[in-house]
């Protein structure tokens, strides 16, 4: 055969044989027709040794939370494995719960495992929860983070996903669209809470209900700040501009800002909250609102004073003109405070905020906030093994209704019925996908 001919008939057969690859392509991701699956493995450790904070045990039996946390979504998606699996409490667990539903914003940019984590935490049905992923996220972490959420019916994704920056205009705007969505929620939620992918809650679902219900705060939004001290003013009095998803810059003194809109006073507090529905639809309707979050666009850092603000006005639903720096939202060991409001930090700074350490956790209980703030589950991660246990005993103990074994991350075990090898027992890496 002459060499034309031959190479005539090579490249007819490569065109082929493309062609039927891109068939294939094509089909499976307009219809969805070959099972597809998207594997996230997470890492195997040893429940920690230091972990003082689970009731104790006899002396043949320990605590036992050694388990491969696999998460696996396939097409079609099995929720019911994934919701057993990932150990989610899929039932109210109380009237009082049950009675006074509570809206959260996640707000998230990585780290799968932590989210997993934290929402499974905070999750109830009775509930609803908006998670706002950073824009700027990879596609492949969006795309796992948005099956985890089809697995249940009261987790949704914001229908608008900002390009988050750091203390920029960006951040306050993830929060708004996911209040725009949680407004339009079937569900009767009587307060919103916002958190950020690195809290972890301290107080149960029930205990911030009882918490956001008693005498303080029934009637009162909770956001915590006083009038603008004087060395912050400059966040508000000069324009600042936001590179978006790197950094924020001021322009410099020669580039002032007009005085607030309505002669407001302005604030300054904390990005954290809780909030009535009422203020919350005050915030997307009323033109004070509106015209402050307009001249808040060029400011530094617009979440520390633009909830705080309008919670001072007299107008607003659930403000408290008299309100400072009230309310248990955060524990947080801020590098300024260290011998004042703390005694260190036992793991490290990042943005002079302590990433926890297992050794900081009796100071988190003690202080019983409803929240703390850094972990990170690949610093220090036998820190956050160890809160989300004694948070989920916590749980489970509280609960009206009759435990399920799934519900449970750890269980006692006898000593004398393990195989240890190294001081370790040995797992099975198909045993559950996350344990307690």
């Amino acid at each position: 055969m002459p060499n034309y001919v031959y190479a005539k008939w090579s490249f007819l057969l490569s065109l082929a044989i493309s062609s039927i690859i891109l068939s294939v392509i094509y089909i499976q991701g307009k219809f969805g027709y070959f099972p597809r699956a998207l594997q996230h493995v997470l890492p195997c450790r040893p429940f920690p040794e230091n972990c003082r904070h689970l009731p104790p045990t006899s002396s043949y039996t320990r605590w036992e939370g050694t388990e491969c946390q696999n998460l696996t979504f396939t097409n079609p998606l099995d929720c019911s494995r994934i919701q057993s699996e990932l150990h989610f409490i899929m039932e109210t667990l109380s009237k009082e719960e049950e009675d006074y539903p509570l809206a959260f914003i996640i707000t998230m940019h990585k780290d799968l495992e932590m989210f997993v984590r934290v929402l499974r935490a905070i999750y109830a049905p009775q509930n609803i929860y908006c998670i706002h992923v950073d824009a700027k996220a990879p596609e492949d972490y969006k795309m796992r983070v948005e099956k985890l959420a089809e697995c249940f019916p009261n987790v949704f994704l914001s229908s608008v996903s900002e390009k988050v920056t750091y203390a920029g205009f960006s951040r306050l705007k993830a929060d708004i669209n996911c209040m725009e969505d949680l407004v339009r929620s079937p569900v009767n939620w009587q307060k919103v809470i916002n958190l950020c992918g690195q809290d972890f809650p301290v107080q149960s679902n029930l205990e911030l209900v009882r918490y956001m219900q008693d005498a303080n705060w029934r009637d009162y939004n909770m956001a915590p700040g006083i009038k603008q001290p004087k060395y912050i003013r400059h966040r508000t009095e000069i324009q600042h501009k936001e590179v978006t998803g790197r950094y924020v810059a001021s322009l410099g003194k020669e580039h002032k800002k007009i005085s607030p809109p309505h002669n407001l006073t302005i604030y300054f507090g904390t990005a954290y909250y809780s909030l009535q529905r009422a203020f919350v639809e005050y915030v997307l309707t009323s033109p004070v609102a509106k015209d402050l979050l307009e001249w808040s666009k060029d400011t530094y850092s617009p979440d520390e004073h633009y909830w705080v603000t309008l919670n001072h006005m007299e107008d607003a639903p659930g403000s408290n003109v008299n309100a400072g720096w009230e309310g248990n939202i955060r524990a947080i060991k801020w590098r300024d405070q260290e011998g004042i409001a703390h005694q260190g930090c036992n793991g490290s700074y990042i943005r002079d905020i302590c990433i926890y350490n297992i050794e900081d956790l009796p100071w988190i209980i003690e202080r019983n906030s409803m929240f703390a703030n850094k972990f990170e589950s690949t610093s220090y991660p036998e820190a956050l093994d160890c809160l989300e246990q004694w948070h989920r005993y916590k749980v489970l103990q509280q609960a009206t209704v009759p435990i399920q074994l799934s519900w449970k991350l750890a269980t006692e075990v006898n000593i004398s019925s393990a195989t240890v090898e190294g001081g370790i027992k040995k797992k099975n890496n198909n045993q559950e996908i996350m344990s307690q």
